[in-house]
């Protein structure tokens, strides 16, 4: 079993091109290259989804000979002299408690793997590698991914989608956050900064939700504020908790984007990151001429984009938040409110819960199925039970207030959809401590009475429900016997079930 250090050394290693530049790497897969109108370059992957199935680590899941031995392909294929091989390294993390060098290998030529991936972290400068990833897109019809976290190695078989080897960094930068007393999170983070008198204050904002279920658009979008109070956006994708109550950022380059119904009136900086040349396209319609038609799923829903952060006007130039005081969970369950305000147990239940709707970057086959998946991060490594418990006790210890907001419909008879005016009077209200509250009894909440801008009371959920006693009691029981599979989970935190 091979530690970062025990692979053949790129820089001495003559069939290794070690750390081409970035126009190197895409002339690599120009034979693969539709180039965009734009001046982009645009893939379509044979793999459109993560392998989440075809996955498996060595804390979690009990290894063998078979698995190991995925291992060991990976180093001989480095090795052998008549491979052309392909070696970048990048920087995850800028934080010092939470920054590692990263190593990808991979075939030449899938170099456009190595172009989208480079541009999402930042250059190594030399250091040693702290994780070392060895990705092999033909070396098997049916994908293999082995994770060994304590050695930080990950070798995956079978598979050319870039997300595979942008995660397989990622999940090892959240385990060693958690390894480290803080917590790795699935989240998006930004800074508000508002208007108090003749000064200013800044609130720290995290958002946790699946892929593809509103995480980056809420992450990025402005509030429609004006100078001088305004919206940084500090990460897209993934956070690290520290105790000190910090959240450090880990992909310094660029944001992976879905592009699905992009549109230029509703997320113009967006669209206009993704139109730039410096973007790279991953599976995302266009014509033969150049033409993008980001309406069109002709590859599937999962189209990706990488784009470099310095193409958008509200990311900041940093990527750690030094301190963050509200939390939201992103859910689309038709029995809660555009947003309530949760307790610290109630917090580590929403984190437990994970209540969202499939999307394409995990399960194309179930798209708009409703799913849990604990702290709606599918790369957790260890227990789930005692990241909860993690979870609780960080927010509790830095005070962060937690909310859950709704950005489906909310009620299943006469259902009334929240939209993106509601989410950002329910947001920006958070932020000014302008919403107030009401304790309501039937849903076990704590729910606005008030909002500015919005009338909430279309949106009880008692009134759009039929039945609905009915239908809050088969939710609660559903929930308890989801929250028993958790080993470990606190009682306090089972007993504050909403």
């Amino acid at each position: 079993m091979p530690e970062p250090g025990e692979y053949p050394d790129p820089a001495t290693a003559d069939h290794v091109t070690y750390n081409p530049s970035l126009a190197e790497l895409r002339e690599l897969s120009a034979s693969d290259e539709v180039t965009t109108e734009y001046g982009s370059p645009s893939y379509v992957s044979e793999h459109r989804s993560r392998s989440a199935d075809a996955t498996a680590n060595a804390v979690d899941d009990e290894f063998g000979e078979a698995d190991y031995d995925v291992f060991a392909r990976g180093v001989e294929w480095v090795e052998d002299p008549d491979n052309d091989v392909v070696c970048v390294d990048r920087v995850v993390g800028r934080h010092p408690e939470t920054s590692h060098v990263c190593r990808l290998f991979l075939p030449a030529e899938y170099g456009r793997i190595a172009l989208s991936w480079a541009k999402l972290l930042e250059p190594a400068r030399g250091r040693p590698p702290d994780f070392v990833t060895v990705q092999l897109p033909d070396a098997t019809d049916d994908p293999r991914i082995r994770v060994h976290p304590d050695r930080g190695v990950t070798t995956v078989l079978g598979s050319d989608y870039t997300g595979e080897a942008k995660k397989s960094f990622l999940r090892l930068f959240m385990h060693r956050a958690k390894r480290r007393g803080g917590l790795g999170l699935h989240a998006g983070s930004k800074r508000v900064t508002l208007a108090d008198g003749d000064d200013t204050r800044d609130v720290g904002q995290l958002f946790l939700g699946l892929s593809g279920t509103g995480k980056s658009t809420l992450t990025s979008h402005g509030l429609w504020l004006d100078e001088p109070e305004g919206v940084e956006m500090i990460q897209d994708d993934v956070c690290a908790l520290l105790p000190s109550g910090t959240v450090a950022g880990s992909e310094g380059g660029g944001l992976y984007v879905k592009t699905i119904g992009l549109d230029a009136a509703e997320q113009p900086e967006l669209h206009r990151a993704v139109t730039d040349e410096s973007a790279v396209l991953e599976n995302v319609a266009v014509d033969d001429d150049g033409t993008v038609r980001f309406d069109e799923p002709r590859y599937g829903r999962n189209a990706r984009a990488t784009v470099r952060r310095d193409r958008l006007e509200s990311s900041a130039d940093g990527i750690d938040l030094d301190r963050v005081d509200q939390v939201f969970f992103i859910t689309r369950n038709p029995l809660m409110p555009p947003i309530a305000r949760l307790s610290d147990e109630q917090a580590a239940i929403a984190f437990m819960l994970g209540e969202s709707v499939e999307t394409s970057a995990g399960d194309p086959s179930r798209v708009g199925e409703p799913i849990r998946v604990v702290g709606t991060n599918p790369f957790i490594v260890g227990s789930e039970g005692e990241e909860g418990n993690r979870f609780r006790d960080l927010i509790a210890d830095l005070d962060i207030e937690c909310y859950v907001i709704n950005t489906g419909a909310v009620g299943t008879d006469d259902p009334i959809d929240v939209g993106v005016e509601e989410t950002v009077a329910v947001l920006e209200g958070a932020a000014r401590n302008r919403i107030e509250w009401e304790r309501d009894d039937d849903l076990g909440l704590t729910v606005p009475s008030a909002v500015p801008g919005i009338e909430v009371d279309r949106f009880a959920v008692a009134d759009r429900v039929d039945e609905f006693e009915a239908a809050r009691d088969a939710l609660r029981d559903d929930r308890r016997e989801y929250l028993d599979r958790f080993d470990g989970l606190d009682d306090e935190i089972r007993d504050a079930m909403y």
